[in-house]
């Protein structure tokens, strides 16, 4: 029984993936997101202790060694290791000096002694590698299945049941094809056997008609059928696409925080493969196997000799393509190695060039480059080595098929067993035969390819949107909206991370504007981010009047919320849209008033197309100072009920910053305003200033009260203005 293989969805995923591997082997499926939460996997990967203390969740006796290759055969195989600093594998056999790796990003494969080490030790100078040993406890048994880990078909076929007439009509147009394929032998047959034989050419003119309208009659199948094609899978893909969208708007903020953008696209490319393997590669394939049992019939019932030597050569055929697949595997695995290698040595020399020429190092890292061109050229080799291996069997193989049965059909015409006819339909026959034998080999490979894409999709759809379907939710904000915060903590995912916050309580006042200061890293963002609902509190509660912020509504919250974050985002838009966002047409006297306090007037009217020029990646570019003033104008039109501001103003030069304060102050009446600065001319007319540091709320009062309890706060600002002795 070959070891389980399961390929990781995301860059960051191969930690997770070798767990479920390894849980697999011992008889127990767990969804990956499950393993990735125990790993609290996070946006930079996940560290061996992280999948130290998942092993230990779901039931593993687990410990992390550093050894020697010699110790490492002497553990209980399967183990993770680290692999090349930055990676973690499976490694899950040793035999006669070779190495049996199932790697998450690319496979199983075989390595020699020196591959491994290279891969596995932590450096020249050592010996030895990080291993994590895994051994199943009885608590581990005890844990079920997991419902949904594996991949399921069936939510595609929703998709097709809208178009099925269309699908009915492509599986008829596919056997229409497939028939007229089958009388064309027939016909050839009769050409040589009656109209040849008895010189009758008015017969074969007859039978060259019907060929003749037999093409034309086929070209026209075909053509339907790729309209129908087309028609299904462009609607098919908008549907599975549009639905992924529609999903990935429904889940929490912090999926975002934990995925890399790429890992997401290539989520959104695998509806694609899924559309082209069903509506492409699979429809072509039933169409090929369609024609693989009929022409097979055709060929027995013409001489079951040809036909059992068909079928044989094809295995072989088949066989021997496939005998090379690992070893082509394990040659791809260490071409893409040296290839990343060779890649970031380029890289390297190209931008390092000053630092080479300053310490005159050139013919040194010449030669490095040089050795990796070396290894490069061997792997070249080895490729062109087995591609010829492959392509002489398989040409050997078919060549050998047609010339074999090439004279048993004349040996079979000479003994009067078949006709001349008889034997140019069997030639084309055969021909019509190897295309589907090629074609099946691609639709293995396209049908795993599709497998994994639909296991990636399956996992999004599995997890939990932001608003869960059955839940009640508050969706009006009640009278009293002050905003309470008790006994909250939170750390950040990702094993070891120490708490951001511990133990915070505070109440901000409805229609008062409360600054939070403190040192980078001391936990003001995150405190914004939580009230925003980034993140959920590790433990506390946050209170909007008497109402627990969990059971408000999400959209209802955030309808009542203007915010300005530190990373926000200016669409490829015109201005307009890029402030009124989400509401089309604006609102001009709206418009005219977030502008002004904004204080971007003068900007815009600088601009050509003034409110309708494009900004953002395919627009004009705008400064970092512009784009601040975009999002508070964003904020503010919005008109909410909440303001909060991460360091909105820290890109404004002191005179913008001046006139935009002073336009807020009237703004900011009546509203509950929460500001993170660092900036004393932001903070210093709050009616509360909070100090943190280190996760803690160590003073709060006003900018007079606190800058003469000569504390912290004014240790912050003391270098911003005079304050005296």
């Amino acid at each position: 029984m070959s070891f389980p293989f399961y390929k990781q969805f995301d860059l960051m995923d191969c930690g997770p993936t070798c767990l479920r591997m390894i849980a697999r082997h011992y008889g127990r499926n767990f969804k990956v997101q499950t393993l990735r939460q125990y790993c609290e996997i996070n946006r930079e990967g996940v560290s061996l202790l992280g999948i130290y203390n998942a092993a230990k969740k779901i039931g593993f006796d687990t410990d992390a060694v550093k050894t020697s290759i010699k110790g490492l055969e002497e553990c209980e195989l399967p183990v993770i290791l680290h692999w090349r600093q930055n990676h973690f594998v499976v490694l899950y056999k040793i035999k006669n000096n070779k190495f049996y790796i199932a790697d998450p990003g690319t496979g199983h494969i075989k390595l020699n002694l020196e591959d491994f080490s290279r891969n596995w030790v932590e450096n020249e100078d050592s010996d030895e590698g990080l291993a994590l040993l895994l051994s199943p406890t009885p608590q581990f048994y005890e844990n079920a299945n997991e419902a949904g880990s594996e991949v399921r078909w069936s939510f595609l076929f929703k998709y097709f049941m809208v178009y099925r007439k269309l699908v009915i009509q492509l599986l008829f147009g596919l056997a229409a094809g497939s028939l007229l394929q089958l009388i064309a032998p027939f016909l050839t047959q009769s050409i040589v056997d009656i109209g040849i034989n008895t010189r009758n050419l008015n017969f074969i003119y007859i039978i060259l008609i019907a060929q003749g309208a037999l093409i034309i009659g086929r070209i026209s199948v075909d053509f339907i059928r790729s309209w129908i094609l087309l028609h299904i899978s462009i609607r098919i893909n908008i549907s599975i696409l549009t639905d992924f969208i529609i999903k990935l708007m429904k889940l929490p903020m912090v999926f975002f925080d934990t995925k890399m953008t790429g890992d997401i696209m290539q989520r959104m490319n695998d509806q694609k493969k899924i559309e082209t393997f069903l509506t492409g590669t699979a429809l072509t394939t039933l169409f090929s196997i369609f024609n693989l049992l009929i022409f097979s019939i055709v060929i027995a019932y013409y001489n079951s000799t040809i036909f059992f030597v068909f079928l044989i050569s094809s295995m072989l055929y088949m066989g021997w393509i496939v005998l090379f697949l690992k070893r082509r595997k394990e040659l791809n695995y260490k071409s893409f190695e040296i290839s990343a290698k060779n890649q970031s040595n380029v890289v390297q020399l190209i931008a390092g060039m000053q630092e080479i020429k300053l310490n005159n190092c050139e013919q040194q890292k010449r030669w490095e480059w040089e050795d990796i061109q070396a290894s490069l050229f061997n792997i070249n080799v080895k490729n062109l080595t087995l591609s010829q291996y492959q392509q002489g069997g398989s040409t050997l193989i078919n060549e050998g098929k047609n010339l074999l049965i090439a004279f048993l059909s004349a040996k079979a015409v000479i003994d009067g067993d078949m006709t001349l006819g008889a034997m140019v339909a069997v030639q084309y026959i055969i021909g019509q035969l190897n295309g589907p034998i090629e074609q099946m080999l691609g639709f293995i490979q396209g049908f795993q390819d599709a497998r994994i894409s639909l296991e990636r999709l399956n996992e999004i759809y599995q997890m939990e949107d932001e608003e869960l379907p059955g839940k009640e939710w508050n969706q009006d904000l009640p009278v009293h909206k002050d905003i309470h915060i008790n006994q909250l903590s939170f750390r950040y995912p990702g094993t070891g991370n120490l708490p951001v916050l511990k133990d915070i309580n505070l109440h901000i006042p409805q229609g008062k504007t409360t600054a939070i200061v403190g040192m980078s890293g001391s936990g003001k963002t995150t405190i914004l981010k939580l009230l925003l609902r980034f993140y959920k509190p590790d433990e506390g509660e946050i209170k909007i009047g008497t109402a627990s912020l969990n059971n408000i509504s999400y959209k209802t919250w955030r309808n009542e919320c203007g915010v300005v974050m530190q990373d926000g985002f200016i669409f490829s838009d015109s201005i307009e849209h890029n402030i009124a966002v989400g509401e089309s047409p604006a609102n001009q006297e709206k418009l005219k008033h977030a502008i002004k306090i904004a204080n971007i007037q003068d900007f815009i009217d600088g601009l050509p197309l003034g409110l309708n020029t494009k900004i953002g990646a395919e627009g004009n570019g705008i400064s970092q100072g512009q784009l601040q003033r975009m999002l508070i104008a964003r904020a503010v039109y919005k008109d909410p009920e909440y303001i909060f501001f991460d360091e909105a103003t820290n890109s404004l030069d002191a005179n913008n910053e001046s006139v935009i304060m002073n336009n807020l102050k009237e703004f900011f009446t009546g509203r509950t305003v929460i500001i993170v600065a660092h900036r004393l001319s932001t903070v210093k007319d709050a009616d509360n200033i909070i100090v943190l540091d280190k996760g803690s709320i160590i003073e709060q009062g006003t900018h007079q009260e606190l800058t003469q309890l000569k504390g912290a706060y004014y240790l912050l600002v003391k270098n911003q203005l005079e304050l005296g002795t």
